[in-house]
């Protein structure tokens, strides 16, 4: 009696596209997420263009109905939007969460405070630049408030301070470790540098922990980590 040895081929990694602009702040997140994961070699990027309003063509829509970017697209055709959702995604791929929490605690805490983030500092600053400065020129920004722009400028100097207070007393946004909280402010902090909105020098703890921030390799090669492709209309 003989045996039958069935070969089976080892599961092919999926690719995955992530649809992004490279200097975006919001897409920073997700760039820096898959640098702290490893996982630069199981993505193609791919540009849509902020300038030209390549993000609310219907085409894209089609992906993602906010219109905003990043969205992850995975083999199956599936589209993940919202930075939020895409870190958590990518950080449970292994099986090993370390960005988005390992226990019911620290996952509360990281999405606490990065949702603080979001909205005292990341998207203050999205609003400033939307409706109080050229934002992406005349043919996207089809309605401007600059008083309400503005408004949200000295939301987000008050989140600077709020996260300096925060960053006096310990290393992290949510304490020991590095997480999904921090990415969210390195991303506040990218915007800012964007829009020539500088950390005011009051705020020595978190000029501090930025400069050391900007040191992490998944910080500081978020530009040249990939070579994207354009997008087809």
């Amino acid at each position: 009696m003989t045996s039958e040895i069935i070969e089976f081929d080892a599961p092919k990694r999926a690719a995955m596209k992530i649809y992004d602009w490279p200097t975006g702040p919001y897409p920073a997140r997700v760039r820096i997420a898959l640098a702290e994961k490893n996982l630069q070699s199981r993505v193609q990027f791919v540009t849509v263009d902020l300038y030209k309003g390549e993000h609310k063509t219907a085409g894209f829509l089609a992906k993602n109905y906010s219109g905003t970017l990043p969205v992850l697209e995975l083999d199956d055709g599936t589209f993940i939007a919202e930075c939020t959702a895409i870190t958590e995604y990518l950080d449970a791929l292994d099986g090993a969460p370390t960005l988005t929490g390992r226990t019911p605690r620290e996952k509360g805490l990281i999405h606490m405070m990065s949702k603080r983030a979001e909205l005292e500092l990341l998207d203050a600053i999205s609003v400033y630049f939307h409706h109080a400065t050229p934002g992406l020129g005349p043919d996207v920004e089809i309605y401007q408030n600059a008083e309400w722009g503005l408004r949200q400028r000295d939301k987000a100097l008050r989140g600077m301070h709020y996260f300096d207070a925060l960053l006096k007393s310990q290393p992290f946004v949510t304490g020991e470790t590095f997480s999904m909280a921090d990415i969210t402010v390195i991303g506040g902090l990218i915007f800012a540098g964007l829009v020539e909105l500088p950390v005011p020098a009051a705020c020595e703890a978190l000029r501090t922990w930025y400069a050391r921030m900007q040191e992490r390799p998944s910080v500081r090669n978020r530009l040249t980590m990939s070579a994207p492709t354009k997008a087809s209309a």
